[in-house]
């Protein structure tokens, strides 16, 4: 099959194209066989509802419609490549991450095909589905309240999370979640689902509502509008957002003045630093410590170096981090977009 015309444009030339004009089609895509998993894995646990798939922006389940939209830019391999560079990151790329996320999806779709979000004992083990969702939560990494499958303990986002993660856990092949999970709370909510799917199973999904699927893909706009929204949304986890402000951190030390790496002083420091931070902000050493890591990867990058005898570095830093980190507490966000 010929490979479409935008294929072998660089990426400028690229960025400029609608997404939709790109003429995307899950069926004949890399990612196909995936979805035919999916589905092999609800017919093995006796679930018949297959949820449609379709390309949309991001990974993701409308609101009471249960379809999955997959990503546009797993949809073909120069698109891979440019999601690569753009955000240097492809979320889904292997298939073991991609089955992850799919799963995850296909616990959201279920909820809504089968209006598992309404009954009460759903409600009473995940919570109600209508609770205010802000886009931001605090998560307790250590508890075992909740089953840990996606990253950044996403099963605490919200109800309707709680009950996607613990489906995608529970519809996992080969995964013995009573043994993974022996002595967890989250095991009464894997049990829950278990009987909860048996209930289901052989049943045909009462709710099932007619829907364009391009209502919902969001590509009606270029490539490049794309990677701007997506940047703005994401820009403090973006590694060049602190770059003027670890380069006004770390100057350059005057010629004739021993120095270290940055990036090393703030792994000596990095004790230190929390030391001084923690207590002043209440916040957990695990998440500091993994920002700290965060800049001092930037800091490597950038090739920034600090005076072995700066006597003001530790205040600078640890200023600078404190001053961040009330913000996340407050906004969900280390630092604010410019």
């Amino acid at each position: 099959m010929d490979e479409p015309p935008w294929v072998a444009l660089d990426d400028a030339q690229l960025l400029t194209w609608p997404i939709r004009k790109l003429g995307l089609v899950l069926e004949t895509s890399p990612v196909q066989p995936f979805v035919r998993q999916l589905y092999d894995e609800l017919s093995a646990r006796g679930l018949v509802f297959h949820p449609p798939c379709h390309v949309g922006d991001e990974w993701f389940v409308p609101v009471g419609v249960p379809a999955i939209y997959i990503p546009f830019f797993l949809v073909h391999d120069r698109l891979r490549q440019l999601e690569r560079r753009m955000f240097l990151d492809v979320e889904g790329e292997t298939p073991e991450w991609f089955m992850k996320l799919v799963r995850h999806e296909a616990g959201h779709a279920y909820s809504y095909a089968y209006n598992l979000y309404r009954r009460r004992k759903w409600q009473e083990t995940f919570g109600l589905a209508s609770t205010e969702d802000t886009g931001f939560y605090r998560p307790r990494p250590y508890s075992r309240s909740y089953v840990l499958h996606l990253d950044d303990w996403y099963a605490q986002a919200h109800p309707d999370e709680d009950f996607a993660e613990t489906f995608a856990v529970w519809l996992t092949p080969g995964l013995d979640w009573r043994e993974r999970y022996k002595g967890w709370k989250a095991l009464r909510k894997l049990e829950y689902v278990d009987a909860l799917m048996a209930s289901i199973a052989g049943k045909p999904a009462p709710n099932l509502p007619a829907y364009r699927p391009t209502d919902y893909d969001c590509l009606g706009v270029r490539l490049k509008t794309f990677y701007a929204r997506k940047r703005k949304y994401y820009e403090d986890a973006y590694p060049d957002f602190y770059d003027s402000d670890l380069r006004k951190l770390f100057p350059t030390p005057a010629d004739g003045v021993e120095r270290i790496a940055a990036s090393v002083w703030l792994r000596r420091h990095r004790r230190t630093l929390m030391g001084l931070v923690c207590p002043w902000t209440n916040e957990r050493k695990y998440r500091v410590d993994k920002f700290l890591h965060r800049l001092g990867e930037r800091c490597r990058s950038l090739g920034l170096t600090v005076a072995v005898d700066d006597a003001l570095a530790d205040a600078r830093v640890s200023t600078y981090v404190t001053t961040l980190v009330m913000n996340y507490l407050f906004t969900g966000r280390f630092k604010r977009g410019k």
